[in-house]
């Protein structure tokens, strides 16, 4: 079937991607790993792992498990730090013509502001991503993005570090996700993504030890979708800035009904594990469900979930 051509292009808080597909922070490295898979400037972002002020070595193997429907992850955050990232890995990003938005986080407030002022006159970065699902060691160990005051705080003080488009991406490990949605929505955030990774872990019966040496992990995948498409739908109804979809996204419907619930981009992540080219899979699906619904513009289609 022949279908007339579909706008799928969105802005997101100030960046205009050419289609609503990104990858997840930390599934697709610094993206150079997935580029014999998938033409990086072909996505609408290529979201690169959590970048910190100084190098991380991570936490100690084993650090992957899969579990059923899903994965736990305790990679700890390994990465190279913010200056060999703008020396060595975006160079190869620009050539590419992607459009780059840089996760980044930190153990304070302070570190976060150092990253984002570091990145800001960085030419070819369209955004930041700000991780707030991360400790704060001046705070006695509370996770920023936990505590509606202190992700206000933290994005506060990201948000006079940096001119560029910033996107907070939120922890699902809270009482009310919205509380959290509108306190950064009126610290500055121009987006919010959601959601990180859900706590669990899994046990090896034989030696009854932990099957992670760090005992927990972040859990990702088809398990954790219906929570995050549910945290998706109850943000958008309450923000005015956009939102991105991320959580179990394994094909172009999971990404559909994140987009039907009122998300304006989705995020892929642990699909990219399993099928290196997942991303432009679920582009190409995306495309087919437009052209077969005569749906010419996907903003048309962002938030019409009828509850009645």
């Amino acid at each position: 079937m022949n279908h007339e051509p579909v706008e799928l292009s969105v802005n997101i808080g100030g960046i205009q991607l050419k289609n609503p597909v990104m990858t997840a922070s930390g599934t697709f490295g610094y993206g150079e790993e997935y580029a014999p898979y998938v033409g990086l400037d072909k996505l609408g972002a290529i979201v690169v792992k959590g970048i910190s002020l100084k190098p991380r070595t991570g936490n100690p193997p084993p650090r992957i498990v899969e579990t059923t429907g899903g994965m736990l992850n305790s990679i700890g955050l390994e990465n190279i730090g913010v200056d060999r990232f703008i020396g060595e890995k975006l160079p190869y990003l620009r050539d590419s013509g992607a459009t780059i938005i840089v996760n980044i986080f930190g153990s304070s407030i302070e570190e976060y502001g150092d990253v984002a002022n570091k990145l800001d006159d960085t030419h070819g970065i369209s955004g930041l991503e700000i991780n707030i699902s991360c400790p704060n060691v001046k705070e006695g160990g509370i996770i920023f993005g936990s505590d509606s005051h202190m992700a206000f705080e933290v994005v506060s003080f990201v948000r006079q570090s940096t001119k560029l488009p910033l996107i907070v991406k939120l922890s699902p490990h809270v009482t009310d996700i919205t509380e959290i949605a509108r306190s950064v929505q009126d610290a500055g955030a121009d987006a919010i993504s959601l959601i990180n990774t859900i706590r669990g872990m899994a046990i090896d019966i034989e030696t009854k030890t932990p099957k992670l040496a760090n005992i927990t992990g972040g859990l990702s995948g088809p398990a954790i979708k219906p929570i995050a498409l549910r945290m998706v739908w109850e943000v958008a109804k309450v923000t005015e800035i956009p939102v991105i979809g991320v959580g179990g996204i394994m094909n172009a419907y999971d990404a559909l009904e994140f987009i039907i619930a009122g998300a304006s981009a989705i995020q892929v992540g642990t699909a990219n594990f399993i099928n290196p080219k997942a991303t432009v899979d679920i582009l190409s699906g995306i495309e087919k469900y437009l052209g077969d619904h005569r749906i010419g513009d996907i903003k048309s289609l962002i938030g019409t979930l009828s509850c009645e």
